[in-house]
C-alpha cells in the first residue's frame, strides 16, 4: 500500500477544496471519489458570499464566472406583507453570490485539486477504513475497473456527504440531531426571467430561484414532509400543484417551461456529527447538515476545506499535541454554526413568522440600514446573530 499524508473521500465542495490546499502546501493527497466527473448531485446550487470570498482567494471565482455562470447582485425576501429587496453588501462593495450548476462547479473543484498535485481518482468506491491500533491509518475499496485496492496515510478526511461511508466506519458521534424537518423540490426552468435571487416566505411553504448556467433558471421549493411523503411516487405533480399556492410566482413563471426532470428530497436530516478522532475527520455535509432552505451547504463546505486544511497543516507540523489541532478545528466549526442550525432548522419547520421576527421586518419598512442588514444575512455576509440582536432590538444601533 502506497502511503499518503491525506486521503479524501469525497471529491465535491467540502473534499476538492481540502485536496487543493493540501497539495498546494506539498502534502501528498490522494483524491478519491465514486463519481466521474463532471456529474451532477442535488443541491440548492447558492454559493453564499462566505463561499464566494474563499473562492476568490482560493483564485476560482474568475475561473467559475468565466463558465457563464451568473453572478448575482440583487436579493428579494418576500414575506407576503413585507417585502425586502435590494444589494446586498460586503467590506468592499456588492455581496455578489452565484448559483452554478453543480456538474460545472464540482468538475472545476476537481481540476483545480489536480492541477495543485493531488492524485485523483474517480469512479473509485471506498468500502471501509484501515485500522492499526486503534487508530486510522488508510482505506479500502475498488476501482472504476472492479479492483480492489487499499491505501494508507497519515489522516484519512470523510468528504463523502450525508451518509458518509467514512463517518459510519469510524463510528462517528452524532452530537445533535434534529431529523428530517421538511422536504425540498426543484426544477430548472426556460424562460423564466431571474435577475437575482429571490425567495417567498409562507406559512407552511417556501419557494426560492436564482439563475444558473445555460439561461435556466432554479425555482425551488420547500414543502411539509408529511405533503411530500403522502405524494413521493408523482414530485412533478406535488411540485407543480405547490407552485399553484404561490400565484405571484405562478404568474411569473407563464411561458416558461422546465427543462429538466424535477428533483425530490424528503429525508434530509439536520445533525452534527463529531469530526475528528484517532487518524481521521469529517468535513462538509458528512460532519455537519442543515436544511437546504438556508442555502448554506456549499458556503460551509468551502469554510470546512479552508479551516480543516489549516489544522491540519498544524497537526502535521507538531507545533501543538497530537489531536489538539483538529479540536479546535472541530471547536471553531460547532461555535460557527450553532446560532444559524437553530435559525434555519427554524426556517425548515415552516411555522408562521415569531412575533420579535415580525417586528423587526415592520421596522425594516421604514429604515433602509434595517433593511440592508437583514438582507446582509439572508446573503450571508452578516451572521446569524446579528438577525437575533437585530430582532431583539428592534432597530439598528444607533
Amino acid at each position: 500500500m502506497s502511503p499518503y499524508d491525506v486521503i479524501v473521500v469525497g471529491a465535491r465542495c467540502a473534499g476538492a477544496p481540502l485536496a487543493m490546499l493540501l497539495a498546494r502546501t506539498g502534502h501528498s493527497v490522494l483524491l478519491l471519489d465514486r463519481a466521474s466527473f463532471p456529474s451532477d448531485t442535488l443541491s440548492t446550487h447558492w454559493i453564499l458570499r462566505p463561499g464566494v470570498e474563499l473562492l476568490a482567494s482560493w483564485g476560482l471565482e474568475d475561473r467559475l464566472a468565466a463558465t457563464g455562470c451568473p453572478p448575482i447582485d440583487q436579493l428579494r425576501v418576500d414575506f407576503g406583507g413585507t417585502v425586502l429587496s435590494g444589494t446586498p453588501t460586503a467590506a468592499n462593495g456588492p455581496a455578489t453570490t452565484y448559483a452554478p450548476r453543480r456538474s460545472v462547479l464540482d468538475a472545476l473543484l476537481v481540476d483545480a485539486a489536480r492541477e495543485a498535485g493531488a492524485e485523483v481518482r474517480e469512479g473509485s468506491s471506498v468500502r471501509d477504513v484501515v485500522w492499526e491500533n486503534g487508530v486510522v491509518a488508510g482505506v479500502r475499496g475498488q476501482d472504476a475497473r472492479g479492483v480492489s485496492f487499499a491505501e494508507r496515510a497519515r489522516l484519512v478526511v470523510g468528504a463523502d456527504g450525508r451518509g458518509s461511508t467514512i463517518a459510519r466506519a469510524v463510528g462517528a458521534r452524532v452530537t445533535k440531531d434534529r431529523g428530517p424537518l421538511a422536504a425540498t423540490l426543484y426544477g430548472y426552468w426556460s424562460h423564466v426571467p431571474a435577475d437575482g435571487a429571490e425567495t417567498f416566505v409562507r406559512p407552511g411553504l417556501g419557494a426560492s430561484l436564482w439563475p444558473t448556467h445555460d439561461g435556466l433558471t432554479v425555482v425551488a421549493l420547500t414543502l411539509p414532509r408529511t405533503d411530500f411523503l403522502a405524494h413521493r411516487s408523482g414530485s412533478e405533480r406535488l411540485y407543480l400543484d405547490t407552485l399553484d399556492r404561490l400565484p405571484e410566482l405562478r404568474a411569473r413563471m407563464h411561458g416558461g417551461r422546465l427543462a429538466e426532470p424535477v428533483r425530490a428530497a424528503g429525508l434530509l436530516r439536520n445533525f452534527f456529527r463529531l469530526p475528528h478522532g484517532p487518524g481521521w475527520a469529517l468535513a462538509g455535509d458528512a460532519g455537519q447538515h442543515k436544511d437546504p432552505i438556508g442555502a448554506h451547504g456549499i458556503s460551509d463546505a468551502f469554510t470546512d476545506a479552508d479551516s480543516l486544511a489549516r489544522a491540519i497543516g498544524q497537526e502535521f507540523s507538531g507545533a501543538l499535541a497530537p489531536g489538539r489541532s483538529l479540536a479546535r478545528y472541530a471547536a471553531r466549526r460547532d461555535a460557527g454554526r450553532a446560532a444559524m442550525f437553530e435559525f434555519v432548522c427554524r426556517q425548515a419547520e415552516l411555522q408562521p413568522l415569531d412575533e420579535e421576527f415580525t417586528r423587526v421586518l415592520r421596522a425594516s419598512a421604514e429604515d433602509p440600514r434595517l433593511r440592508g442588514e437583514l438582507l446582509d444575512v439572508f446573503a450571508g455576509s452578516r451572521r446569524v446573530e446579528e438577525l437575533f440582536r437585530l430582532a431583539r432590538a428592534g432597530r439598528p444601533d444607533q
